[in-house]
């Protein structure tokens, strides 16, 4: 029967044990630092968020222009040739009666160029003003 005593009184002493300041002290640094650790981290959590989602939304500006522009592109090499086709059709058209009123034929335009790309276009240097200012007085 002893040995009941001795189980008995050792969880009584455990359930009694009462805190004392020091132990709410260091309960207190605890929840500070647990506390400010947490917020760090969701401060660093948010900034990423963002930082994403600007990269996000970057990416999908640039998708979107590049995919306005091949389709811009793709237009004009497909209206371009019948443009010029028409015109050749609505002079060739026109040349008997041109003929008959004794006018001038119009001298055909030599084909266009295609655009270049804004990548391969080159940069124009801009004159400085006393280079305009150099000029001015000499004109």
């Amino acid at each position: 029967m002893a040995a009941l005593k001795n189980k008995a009184t050792r969880k009584t002493r455990a359930a009694t044990l009462e805190p004392t300041p020091r132990h709410l002290w260091l309960a207190a640094l605890g929840v500070l630092v647990a506390g400010r650790r947490e917020s760090l981290a969701a401060a660093k959590r948010a900034a990423t968020r963002v930082e994403n989602t600007i990269a996000d939304a970057r990416y999908a500006l640039r998708r979107a222009e590049a995919d306005l522009r091949a389709g811009v592109d793709g237009v004009r090499s497909q209206v371009e040739p019948r443009v010029q086709k028409l015109s050749g059709d609505v002079e060739a058209r026109l040349a008997p009666i041109i003929a008959k009123l004794g006018l001038k034929p119009k001298t055909t335009r030599k084909a266009r160029k295609p655009r270049k790309t804004a990548t391969k276009a080159v940069r124009r240097t801009t004159r400085t003003p006393a280079t305009r200012a150099a000029k001015k007085a000499a004109g």
